[in-house]
């Protein structure tokens, strides 16, 4: 390490798209601070989660590891004690470890009581919830301090957090520190299935802007999907934009955001019942999709990782970024060696998603296509992590068909890429899960035998829909 290793933020979001950014083509004006942070650093332009599913996600962000190596494949496990993690890693070397806001990780103690020591992912001081969307709504934040009490923290709860964090932050300026925010927006609030924005930021957005995919597919989806939601889900990413500029105002005034790397990224993305009977927990890029950008020392300047990658590669890369060794038995790799446009010749091509709690499923995707496959029927998805075997569900062309419209599996035109995607998922498979199991191919068919979820691609009001870039 050197005589001055950087100071280390992450921000986590909670089941933002990717597309609700302006760096990724959204035309609504919702995140001039993260754009600034990917034009100014490096933003990861194809980032994937490895599972579509708050625990799981997390899991792998703090180790390094998909959720089937660290047994968090579901929401309601544990993040296992003897698993070194971000926060382990850098203490031991001196840093302060911080963590404030949603945590997710402590398993089925239930909503309402504070994290134990021993099951906080190494993080020495401690303000956060396990699960913040039950011990909180918009305007009532409480979490839990080091000693199990509950804080009640005023305002707005993303601002409440980000002041938590400028005080962490301004506490401990002068030497080397790890803070990890874990905001729950623009996550719904369960108990009402609304998007709490703050006054007057739900109607800043309301019917400014509409991906194709919920175009498409809204007009069936449960209580209004997206129509009804979108609003207040990006007056709640606003909100968050406007904390994370207040937070790196705080750096800039206390002389250290030259010295600091700071990521932000979240867990996973949301389909707005779309795809299924809630928001998540498919492998669409709506679901899969995050974004990714980071800035500070090693990343300034570090310009567009193009080709996909999985945001279980977070941990490792940070480790790295502080000159440490990454621990063994981390299987995401650091992005270092990608950055300035550089290629990564040990690398795959491709990424692996896991789906679990609704289906047992896997995912492959690379730069062009989307394959995947699900465990067949009498698998229970809340108790098993993988499946003896497989069977094809779904094959999408992302470069004809960016939001996933047009389902091509079992067509017996795409039967030779289906081949080979199906060897890429079989490859990710030995070296992740340590298994072979069988994919069974989807029942043969032709360009005219389209798939019912296929003609939503004809509903689609082309005319006023604002894209977003890929």
């Amino acid at each position: 390490m050197t005589s001055t290793p950087p100071r280390v933020i992450v921000v986590l979001t909670d089941q933002q798209r990717w597309d609700t950014t302006g760096a990724h083509g959204n035309p609504a004006g919702v995140t001039p601070e993260f754009d600034r942070l990917a034009r100014e650093g490096t933003l990861v332009e194809q980032a994937i989660t490895p599972n579509p599913v708050c625990a799981p996600a997390r899991s792998a962000l703090q180790t390094g590891r998909w959720p089937t190596s660290t047994g968090v494949f579901r929401n309601g496990l544990p993040l296992p004690a003897d698993v070194p993690t971000l926060a382990s890693v850098l203490g031991e070397a001196g840093y302060v470890t911080g963590y404030i806001g949603k945590w997710h990780l402590a398993g089925e103690d239930g909503p309402d009581g504070p994290v134990p020591p021993e099951r906080r992912g190494g993080y020495a001081h401690w303000l956060a919830s396990d699960r913040l969307e039950f011990t909180s709504d918009a305007h009532r934040t409480v979490v839990y301090d080091g000693e199990g009490e509950p804080v009640r923290l005023p305002g707005y709860r993303s601002d409440a957090l980000v002041d938590a964090a400028i005080r962490f932050v301004a506490d401990h300026h002068d030497r080397p520190f790890l803070l990890f925010l874990s905001l729950l927006e623009p996550h719904h609030q369960n108990a009402t299935d609304d998007y709490p924005a703050p006054v007057g930021y739900r109607e800043r957005y309301e019917g400014r802007w509409l991906p194709p995919d919920l175009a498409a597919l809204s007009p069936g989806a449960p209580q209004g999907g997206a129509h009804r939601h979108l609003g207040g889900y990006l007056g709640q990413i606003k909100r968050v934009d406007e904390g994370v500029g207040r937070l790196r105002d705080a750096l800039r005034s206390l002389g250290i955001e030259d010295d600091t790397v700071l990521a932000w990224t979240a867990d996973h993305g949301s389909h707005f019942r779309t795809r299924n009977a809630e928001y998540k927990r498919s492998a669409h890029d709506a679901s899969v999709r995050v974004p990714w950008a980071l800035t500070g020392p090693g990343f300034r300047g570090g310009g567009l990782v193009r080709g996909p990658v999985s945001t279980v590669d977070l941990m490792p890369t940070l480790v790295d970024a502080v000159g440490l060794d990454v621990p063994e038995g981390v299987q995401g790799r650091s992005l270092l060696p990608l950055l300035g446009g550089a290629s990564d010749p040990g690398r795959s091509s491709s990424v692996l998603v896991q789906i679990s709690e609704d289906q047992v499923g896997r995912a492959v995707r690379t730069e062009r296509w989307k394959y995947v496959v699900s465990a067949p029927p009498g698998v229970d998805p809340w108790r098993e992590a993988a499946a003896e075997g497989y069977r094809e569900t779904e094959l999408y062309d992302l470069a004809a068909d960016p939001y996933e419209l047009e389902n091509l599996a079992g067509l017996t035109s795409h039967r030779g890429v289906a081949d080979g995607l199906r060897d890429a998922l079989a490859a990710w498979l030995l070296r992740v899960e340590g298994a072979r199991p069988p994919i069974e191919a989807a029942p043969p068919r032709t360009l005219d035998q389209r798939s019912p979820e296929s003609f939503a691609a004809d509903r689609v009001p082309w005319e006023g829909v604002r894209f977003g870039h890929r």
